[in-house]
């Protein structure tokens, strides 16, 4: 059989520990004996990042930027920990958050469902993608322990060298102190982002913060996102029938709860963090999350939403089998594929992704899957638990 021929390559980012050896099994088994594969290969495992002093990071982020499409493994963001066991030169940044810095991107990441995985919650029948700000916040704070008594000060310094100063607090004892910070210019992308995928899906979208509190720093997301949504997408929204509405972070928490899905959930970056793996798990499983970094000048990063699955990784060098689940990786590759081929015109790639998610899905619904999934079904549904190899041995029969 003719492999199935690709014109421009992905961006091929490798990553670390146990995902690392599922994604070589999965070009294996799954993609190879199939497509013509070609990638622009990056390997991001935490030893070439240090290498490298993690130049190979904005390399792979310059090169997605430069090919639009790009599929990325997991990989560890270094702690204390990390630092010892690899030895490393410096606590290197979480490579996701570069990448997204670089992209200007949103992170969107919605459920895999099979009928045999009922959600926790029980009124949810449809996804519920979870669209996170990638930019900023927390993830960018600088930090540092107050050792003693004195006064804190928020000190901004302009162009011309005009002076906004505001006390933060009076410490009294020792404590912490955090700045955190956020660009019109960033969140300006993360509002076009969500509007152009909700129209591009046919979704509707619910954006929240905490404005009722943070009157500066998160009135200015709601402020922006009104203004971009009036201005160039509500007449766009209303001819779809679908909504764009605004609410507080606690308000939307509960009617998230009380809903049965099916929209699109936007998020600050810490929000977006939290609630895409309360709404995974509650809908199955870590494993079963698509993850896709859109930015607003149509590049796309493809990912799992989860980590390296360090646990199971350990077990694999002693000789043990294990039984990880490769749906969210699969469903990267599927997704960077079937994005490849309608960029390129290319029907085959296009339907090679779908018929590979096909397999993937009847393979499940036929009682077949990894450990982690077992204990979710619903009772009396008959099930084999399988190791990591014979999973996709078994996605790969029904190709």
């Amino acid at each position: 059989m003719a492999k199935i021929q690709m014109k421009t390559p992905l961006v091929e980012m490798d990553g670390d520990e146990m995902t690392r050896i599922l994604w070589q099994m999965i070009k294996d088994k799954l993609i190879l004996p199939y497509v013509d594969l070609k990638t622009e290969y990056y390997d991001l495992g935490l030893p070439e990042r240090e290498r490298t002093k993690d130049q190979v990071t904005v390399d792979a982020a310059n090169a997605n930027k430069k090919y639009g499409v790009a599929v990325k493994c997991a990989t560890i963001t270094p702690n204390r920990q990390r630092v010892e066991e690899y030895n490393l030169s410096e606590m290197w940044k979480s490579p996701n958050g570069t990448i997204r810095a670089i992209l200007d991107g949103t992170v969107f990441r919605a459920p895999i469902l099979i009928d045999s995985v009922k959600p926790q919650v029980r009124s949810w029948k449809k996804p519920i993608t979870i669209a996170r700000h990638a930019y900023g916040d927390v993830y960018k704070a600088t930090e540092y322990r107050i050792p003693g008594e004195g006064k804190a000060e928020l000190l901004f310094t302009a162009k011309d060298g005009t002076e906004m100063r505001e006390t933060i607090y009076d410490f009294e004892c020792a404590g912490v102190l955090q700045g955190q910070y956020n660009k019109d210019s960033s969140i300006v992308s993360f509002a076009h982002s969500c509007f152009k995928f909700a129209l591009e899906t046919e979704q509707d979208l619910w954006f929240s913060t905490k404005d009722t509190i943070s009157k500066q720093y998160d009135q200015t997301f709601k402020l922006i996102f009104e203004d971009i949504y009036e201005k160039e997408y509500k007449a766009a929204f209303e001819q779809k029938g679908i909504t764009y509405f605004y609410t507080l972070i606690d308000d939307a928490v509960a009617r998230v709860i009380r809903s049965e899905g099916g929209f699109i959930w936007a998020c600050k970056n810490y929000d977006g963090d939290v609630m895409s793996d309360m709404v995974s798990t509650a809908f199955g499983s870590l494993a079963m999350m698509t993850s896709v970094l859109v930015s607003p000048d149509g590049k796309f990063e493809y990912e799992a939403a989860h980590g390296t699955v360090t646990r199971h990784y350990y077990r694999y060098l002693k000789g043990e089998e294990t039984s990880t689940n490769p749906m969210a990786t699969i469903f990267a590759w599927t997704g960077a594929l079937r994005k490849r081929g309608e960029l390129d015109a290319l029907p085959d790639l296009v339907a090679f992704a779908d018929r590979l998610e096909a397999a993937c899905l009847k393979t499940l619904n036929d009682g077949i899957m990894t450990k982690d999934l077992v204990g979710l079904v619903e009772k009396g549904t008959p099930v084999t638990a399988v190791n990591s190899a014979a999973f996709m041995d078994a996605i790969a029969e029904r190709m």
